[in-house]
């Protein structure tokens, strides 16, 4: 009676999915989730981020943009690194990153700056 779980256990064979066909099978899948993830997440954010920086080249004085912060103003000067901001028609001005233009207020370029 010692002798029948070792005989049983023997007569069983592998284990099923342990074959040479489970690990191609294993790499289809792992290389199919990242395409997935490639086409749904990394490539539209490649694509926003190009599309933001293109915009961030092209600003211009006498453009009205919206900051992230949500603050309305037209361009009146900038440099590489900063804009000013003219936020009133009283004249203030206000300096902020380029980074902090979220976006240009399309049809509404001012043309006293």
């Amino acid at each position: 009676m010692n002798h029948a779980v070792p005989v049983t256990l023997a007569a069983m064979g592998p284990p099923s999915g342990a074959g040479p066909g489970s690990v191609v099978t294993q790499i289809l899948f792992f290389g199919a989730i990242f395409g997935i993830f490639y086409f749904l997440l990394i490539r539209p954010q490649q694509k926003q981020r190009k599309d933001r920086e293109r915009m961030l080249d092209a600003l211009k004085k006498g453009d009205r943009v919206v900051t992230s912060s949500g603050l309305h103003g037209t361009i009146v000067g900038m440099n590489e690194q900063t804009i000013v901001l003219k936020v009133t028609d009283q004249g203030v001005k206000l300096e902020f990153d380029r980074s902090a233009v979220g976006r240009v207020a399309e049809g509404q370029r001012d043309r006293d700056a």
